[in-house]
């Protein structure tokens, strides 16, 4: 069993509606009595979940001291994997993907995992080194889209990246050299992934060379660079607005 300890009512309450299974124990702080912790005590009854009044010491103790605004969860995090293909497999329009090669902050794949959910991103696909993981901080700084995105963490990404293309999906990787900036860039209708690297390093190379075409995103300020949370919300809300004016 793969134990970790979730907190945050965004996070916690995200992954009991997604996967209740995975969910052993609710931990909530004895003095909350708001609608927020009687909504959540609800939706734990509704689900069979065990839930526990205790003190703030001891979530405190759970949460290594996090800002965890009264509640925490332990879960099973074995249960909520998601495999590649059955997202693939049960689209009914064009693949919306995000590729983060390298990402190791969590609060920037938090961020990224929040506009994911926001723009309508299927899945979210990461390797499995040099990158941070689903941590706890990462789910309360995503505010629940950890639990609503499925997020996919592969051993090989450059194979991954050529199964894509076997399934015709055009891979658009970020970079401040592209032959093509996002404003002349009309990719986004069709099925694509959009990968980003981290802000330092940008892309792997290999991940580089995987890709079908390289998209700058234009700067016409003074700053030579955007992390990576932000570059992400630029290309994928341009992704949805072509998607949108098309129809």
């Amino acid at each position: 069993m793969q134990k970790k300890t979730l907190h945050g009512f965004h996070a916690v309450a995200a992954r009991l509606k997604r996967f209740p299974d995975s969910v052993l124990e609710i931990y909530l702080d004895a003095s909350r009595h708001d609608a927020r912790a009687r909504d959540l005590t609800q939706l734990a009854q509704a689900q069979g979940v065990k839930l526990l009044h205790v003190d703030d010491k001891r979530l405190n103790g759970l949460t290594g001291d996090a800002r965890h605004q009264g509640v925490a969860a332990l879960i099973d995090a074995g249960k909520s994997y998601v495999a590649l293909e059955d997202v693939l497999d049960d689209l009914a329009e064009p693949a919306f993907l995000l590729v983060l090669d390298g990402i190791t902050d969590p609060h920037n794949l938090g961020a990224c995992l929040r506009v994911a959910d926001a723009m309508g991103v299927h899945a979210v696909i990461a390797p499995k080194d040099k990158s941070v993981g689903l941590t706890a901080t990462v789910s309360k700084v995503a505010c629940g889209a950890a639990e609503t995105v499925p997020y996919v963490m592969v051993t090989n990404l450059a194979r991954t990246l050529r199964e894509l293309k076997d399934r015709e999906i055009w891979i658009a990787g970020t970079a401040a050299d592209a032959d093509v900036d996002l404003h002349h860039f009309t990719g986004g209708t069709g099925p694509i992934a959009w990968v980003l690297g981290n802000e330092g390093e940008g892309m792997r190379r290999l991940t580089r060379e995987h890709c079908d075409v390289l998209v700058s995103i234009p700067m016409f300020g003074s700053v030579e660079s955007l992390n990576a949370s932000v570059a992400t919300g630029i290309v994928l809300a341009e992704t949805r607005r072509q998607r949108t004016l098309a129809g």
